[in-house]
């Protein structure tokens, strides 16, 4: 298989799937450069209460996944996923036209959940779409240019704050939910997926009993923290607890952008199934566990020392990001039943939601209060949730109906 396979999407399908994410991803990219500062700035609402309506925003959004899962599930994923994006398109519009508090609680709400709610659709239409064994690697495809996206949309958003004049704001806001409704209408291409019909003597919302399930989602809640340390947490601290300059932050960024779009679909290869990828999980949470210890060696150092380590942190942690993608992928879509995919994708939806919330409080806090002791406290963390990735995915495993092979055999 040549470089450039591992790179470039196949045709049919999976193209489709990314160039719908290449679109929403831009739009993310367009709301996370500018939104917050367009609030505080342009509108004039105090920072704490534009973190306020963005906490209750996601608290409500991550109640509205499942529910959305098991729309999408009983009426169909694809016209589901395209009726949340095209909603969600509309309300991130929205986001130009605030003129105060209250509007943005509501604004916000409504993008959030419906956010969530395409999530959860969306991940049940993958299920359809695609066999078991190929879905990892499509969401390494999507996810490679998700990061394409993500930063063609902060471009842009650069070019708004240097001009910084509330037309532009609006005007890019605007562009940005019209990037949402562009990924939604680009599901229009693939086919329908009809929904699977349950067994009649299982419950309707049967992912709200699966305890196994519920601790490999939990685990998720853990690994998936270290996207918020890389976001939140080391800029904080190369910033105030080392010498390194602060532009190496945005150096990093790069890095791991083009790390992940030229890599990520190699880093995937062995997690087709339960087993693979929560041997997968494995090393993710062993690599981050190492980077979050270099993290904390950078303290203090001489400006050469710490930007080494620094860089060699970052390449560490990129490494265990990408094993971490590809292993909850494979355990998010392979321990759920087909016909309950929207459900089961809304319950492992919220679980990311859940730690990517709480992981910017924790980390200021653990940082504050114990410097590099925090970083000590992320890595026991992340070690032990990947340790035991595999043995909860083993017994998880066990308990279903139905199993695949590869999903009976045991997790060395």
């Amino acid at each position: 298989m040549s470089f450039l396979e591992n790179i470039v999407p196949p045709k049919g399908v999976v193209r489709t799937l990314c160039l719908s994410n290449l679109a929403k991803t831009a739009g993310h990219g367009i709301l996370m450069s500018v939104s917050v500062l367009f609030f505080i700035r342009t509108v004039g609402i105090p920072a704490e209460r534009v973190g306020l309506a963005m906490t209750i925003g996601a608290a409500l959004g991550m109640a509205a996944s499942i529910p959305a899962g098991r729309l999408a599930d009983v009426t169909g994923p694809r016209n589901t996923t395209v009726g949340f994006l095209l909603l969600l398109g509309v309300f991130v519009a929205g986001y130009g036209f605030v003129d105060g508090f209250t509007g943005l609680v509501v604004v916000t709400s409504l993008a959030l959940v419906a956010e969530s709610s395409t999530d959860a659709a969306r991940g049940a239409l993958i299920a359809g779409l695609i066999p078991q064994e190929e879905r990892v690697r499509a969401w390494s495809y999507m996810r490679a240019v998700s990061n394409l996206g993500v930063s063609l949309g902060a471009v842009a958003g650069a070019v708004a704050l240097y001009v910084d004049d509330r037309g532009g704001y609006v005007g890019l806001l605007v562009a940005g939910g019209a990037m949402f409704v562009v990924a939604g209408l680009a599901y229009l291409a693939v086919p329908q997926v009809a929904p699977v019909p349950r067994e009649r003597s299982g419950s309707e919302w049967v992912v709200l009993r699966d305890a196994p399930y519920a601790v490999v989602a939990l685990l998720n809640s853990v690994l998936v923290m270290n996207v918020a340390m890389l976001t939140v947490a080391l800029p904080v601290w190369l910033a105030d607890r080392t010498t390194a300059p602060e532009w190496l932050y945005s150096a990093i960024i790069v890095l791991n952008t083009v790390v992940v779009v030229l890599f990520q679909v190699r880093a995937s290869k062995g997690s087709d199934d339960v087993p693979g990828g929560a041997r997968t999980l494995r090393r993710s949470g062993v690599l981050l566990a190492v980077c979050c210890l270099l993290f904390a060696l950078a303290a203090d150092r001489p400006v050469w020392l710490a930007v080494l380590i620094l860089l060699a942190g970052a390449l560490v942690h990129v490494v265990g990001e990408m094993f971490y993608s590809a292993g909850s992928w494979s355990l998010a879509f392979g321990l759920a039943p087909d016909h309950a995919q929207g459900q089961y994708q809304g319950m492992f939806g919220m679980s990311t939601q859940l730690g990517t919330v709480v992981t910017p409080a924790l980390a200021t806090a653990l940082l504050a209060r114990l410097g590099a002791g925090g970083w000590i406290v992320f890595s026991g963390l992340l070690l032990g949730a990947g340790l035991m990735a595999p043995a909860v995915a083993s017994w998880a495993a066990g308990t279903r109906r139905t199993s695949s092979p590869a999903a009976e055999e045991p997790v060395a």
